[in-house]
């Protein structure tokens, strides 16, 4: 099922995700598409819109904090010296054209757009699989290319001055309920021990719901992850952690993560055994 402004993921026949193409947003909160809301095969929803606690989440997507001094993650913007600062400098992402776009998903182009005109052009491919009978794959790819003629490069709060908030890149705002959701990694328990590190994966374990985030290519897993729990739960994939990420004229910077949205508390060995029925070529 599709429409002019939006597609519908179908696993099995079952909805599990609707993404906007073309949502009408203000331009505070970095107007982009998303998925919302996003399911899982019994139908819990695992994603968050515009949440009162930061209005600029939406569910899950691409969204980076500073291109080259422009907003398009939303919200306000960390100025050393000022802290988060309310900026005249949000960008957009506009959908231009799908390559195509059936039951399993989709391959689109944007344009991210700010107050100079295009910056960056996208291609994205989301695509929903099948693993078993309580749990399928989320698989989302983006290409970000810089088409200015001129050096871009990429950054964060962190790379800005605030310590553990190298936010930006993939991003998925979870369901938020009366009792943080557990994380583990391969190697480790807890969201200290996951945020801010690399790992092959990362789980997020809610009441009724696990989401197992993977970095399905060698650049993907080298981006540290950036995980919440206290305040929100929010898991992301970090572009500029340490240090800018510079992106030269013509240039390209590509990511692929794959997520497994199964319905239960999933234990570290059903993770680990899912992410590897994902990411297997």
């Amino acid at each position: 099922m599709t429409g002019n402004d939006s597609v519908v993921l179908r696993v099995a026949g079952r909805p599990v995700g609707r993404y906007v193409t073309r949502p009408e947003l203000p331009a505070r909160l970095s107007p982009r598409p998303y998925l919302h809301p996003v399911t899982t095969l019994a139908g819990t929803a695992v994603t968050e819109l515009s949440p009162a606690d930061h209005a600029h989440h939406l569910g899950v997507g691409v969204a980076v904090s500073d291109v080259e001094g422009f907003n398009f993650w939303g919200g306000r913007t960390y100025v050393q010296g000022r802290g988060p600062t309310e900026l005249d400098n949000h960008g957009a992402q506009r959908h231009t054209a799908y390559q195509r776009r059936e039951a399993d998903g989709f391959t689109e182009e944007l344009r991210w757009v700010a107050a100079p005109g295009e910056l960056l052009r996208e291609h994205r491919t989301v695509t929903a699989t099948a693993l078993t009978a309580g749990a399928w794959a989320l698989d989302l790819t983006f290409a970000l290319t810089n088409v200015t003629g001129r050096p871009l490069s990429v950054g964060s709060p962190a790379t800005n001055g605030r310590p553990g908030a190298a936010y930006g890149g993939f991003f998925w705002r979870a369901r938020k309920e009366d009792t943080e959701p557990d994380v583990f990694t391969p190697g480790s328990e807890g969201t200290d021990a996951a945020h801010g590190r690399t790992a092959d994966w990362v789980a997020l374990a809610g009441s009724t719901w696990t989401l197992v985030l993977a970095g399905a290519t060698e650049a993907t897993r080298r981006d540290p992850w950036f995980v919440r729990t206290e305040e929100y739960p929010g898991v992301g994939s970090s572009l500029a952690h340490d240090a800018r990420l510079p992106l030269p004229p013509g240039e390209t910077v590509e990511r692929r993560v794959v997520t497994v949205v199964a319905d239960g508390r999933l234990g570290r060995e059903e993770a680990a055994a899912l992410v590897a029925a994902a990411v297997s070529p």
